[in-house]
């Protein structure tokens, strides 16, 4: 079984009650899907009958059982979710040696470093790019009006000020002042039990940005803005909103540009009312709050398999850099070896059967990898005499061992034969292992390295050579996977393999882009540049590196003029192979003492 989902709200004053109501649902409705999870209060919090009644007051029933101090965290959770604003840098430091990180509605200096960013309220566009924004996963309200233009009392107009559970700028009641010379009831929410469920029960919502207004725009309830900061009113207009503008609680200034609460009354007059309306609506159906919900935040939770390395998986170095973010994965490059690594809320939904050489490999190359045998035959052909040129400066015998490790359908292993290795292939696709073996009769097993192998063919300085030929980038742990082929080559033997690289033209010409497009069982990504510095640390020697993979099409301004193999084509080609600007290359090494 996974270990608990911890989870950890903002409770400092002046944070509202948002957070926390938030942490506690989910905690609730976790343990109601069965799932292991406890409300792990922040440092420095140790009065947990205050924090419990609080709760309480939010939510209704509640366990003191469902709680835990942050100094006394259970062992082996399978994910830490902070809802905490903005997670202060020696706390994240300290969870982050625990489990994978995922941060909602997360700011601060911490932002960037989040294994996963799940925004549920939309930030800033000059923010760190979340993995996803997805505002349905709130806990929406059953209640709903009919539509935004609606009125629920033909008697009049009833409008709802609401500013949190703290309201620590003191906006409600001064909104509800400067609202009371309009033609409508005004009532100001204070603690108001299960308040999402009677936002329906109203013609308009006054608040900040937040999820309260969220909740109205599901309920199909017209919002209007105020904001306590500047920094609230940027959210309002960077996601839509209509806001009265930020209260500066200055009187002069209000003189000067009315704004704020003094703006209220005209746009919360009847005659703004259709146009406020319609806003409203598109905002909803903008982010996705029209419909009915299909997933909760619990249930997307609970779809998540996190593989997410607290240490580089190359050199095992800490990292602490910006990540690039997609939805599901997220990229960080390490500072120490310079290896971009993948961390996943999934495992890759590909499996090495027949349909990847074959349908897939079409999709991808034009050909099947058989129909494209001949040629990966020569290029192998060429690497095994870059291999014997290494291997006969170490001074190896007439028939050197070769295991080739995710050797396909063998074109490697065939063309080592013909040289005069005694070649071995190892591959998870059964069909290529029987093939090799039925038509090309070199001995291959079927499964991955080392596990899938009997330890007596595992032994000790037992290979001449031990080749990866675009697999090495398939290693989730590619450090524990060069540390034992360092022990099984002999001393002097060579290590091969080729990979992408994201300091080709592709990769600089948009890093972003590059790694989108990157395969999703690609754990790592690697560069010509890293090679000697990075491999030296698992006990190998880089003797040769040759960039391949040259696309004079891809190159910016002139790659669209370089289709067919015209001047300007041989031209950009040279400059590629000049400045090493292939998006792959192959790299050679010999093994040394550690």
């Amino acid at each position: 079984m996974p270990g608990p989902i911890l989870v950890v709200p903002a409770i400092e004053q002046g944070r509202g009650g948002g957070h926390l109501l938030r942490s506690a649902r989910l905690v609730r409705d976790l343990r109601l899907k069965k799932r292991e999870a406890l409300l792990c209060l922040p440092p420095g919090e140790r009065d947990t009958g205050a924090s419990l009644a609080r709760i309480r007051s939010f939510t209704g029933e509640f366990s003191r059982q469902w709680i835990c101090l942050h100094d006394s965290i259970p062992a082996d959770p399978a994910m830490i979710v902070l809802d905490r604003f903005q997670t202060p840098p020696e706390e994240f430091d300290l969870l982050r040696k625990i489990a994978p990180l995922i941060g909602i509605d997360e700011g601060g200096p911490c932002r960037e470093r989040f294994d996963f960013l799940i925004d549920i309220l939309p930030v800033l566009p000059s923010v760190c790019a979340p993995n996803m924004v997805k505002a349905s996963l709130l806990p929406l309200p059953l209640c709903r009006r009919e539509s935004f233009f609606s009125r629920n009392n033909a008697a009049g107009r009833r409008i709802l000020v609401s500013f949190g559970a703290e309201d620590a700028a003191g906006l409600g009641d001064l909104a509800a002042e400067s609202l009371s010379g309009i033609d409508a009831e005004i009532v100001t929410a204070r603690n108001i039990p299960n308040l999402r469920e009677e936002l329906a029960s109203f013609d308009l919502l006054v608040t900040h940005f937040g999820i309260t207004a969220f909740e109205a725009l599901h309920a199909r309830l017209p919002v209007l803005l105020v904001s306590p900061t500047p920094y609230h009113e940027a959210l309002s207009k960077a996601a839509g909103f209509t806001s009265a503008g930020h209260y500066a609680r200055s009187p002069f200034w209000d003189r000067l540009r009315p704004h704020g609460i003094s703006r209220l009354p005209s746009l919360a007059g009847d005659e703004a009312a259709p146009a406020l309306a319609a806003e409203c609506r598109a905002l909803a159906e903008k982010y996705g709050l029209e419909e009915l919900p299909s997933q909760s935040l619990a249930d997307l939770l609970l779809s998540f398999d996190i593989h997410a390395p607290a240490l580089c998986p190359l050199c095992a170095a800490e990292t602490a850099v910006k990540k690039i973010r997609f939805t599901g994965r997220s990229y960080t490059c390490c500072p120490r070896c310079g290896v971009i690594y993948m961390s996943r809320l999934n495992p890759p939904p590909i499996e090495y059967g027949q349909a990847y050489f074959f349908e897939q490999y079409r999709n991808q190359y034009g050909r099947t990898y058989l129909e494209e045998f001949p040629e990966l035959k020569e290029t192998a052909r060429r690497r095994i005499s870059v291999i014997k040129k290494f291997l006969h400066a170490a001074g190896t015998g007439t028939k050197p061992s070769l295991l080739d490790i995710g050797c396909a359908y063998g074109p490697l292993l065939a063309a080592a034969k013909e040289e005069g290795f005694s070649p071995l292939g190892i591959d998870p696709a059964p069909e290529a292992v029987a093939w090799i073996g039925r038509e090309l009769g070199i001995p291959a097993r079927q499964g991955f390295f080392p596990g899938d192998f009997p330890q007596e063919i595992l032994r000790d300085n037992s290979f001449d050579v031990v080749s990866l030929m675009y697999v090495i980038e398939h290693l989730s742990d590619p450090g524990k996977v060069l540390r034992e082929i360092h022990r099984i080559l002999k001393p002097g033997g060579v290590l091969a393999f080729s990979t992408p690289s994201y300091s080709g033209v592709s990769g600089r010409k948009s890093l972003k882009a590059f790694l989108e497009k990157s395969p999703a069982d690609h754990w790592t990504v690697w560069s010509p540049r890293l090679c000697r510095k990075a491999l030296a640390r698992c006990g190998f020697r880089v003797k040769k590196i040759v960039v391949t993979g040259h696309h004079p099409e891809r190159f910016p301004l002139f790659g669209p003029f370089c289709r067919g193999r015209g001047i300007l084509y041989r031209f950009i080609l040279l400059i590629s192979r000049l400045f090493r600007l292939g998006d792959t290359f192959e790299c050679f090494s010999v093994k040394e003492a550690l």
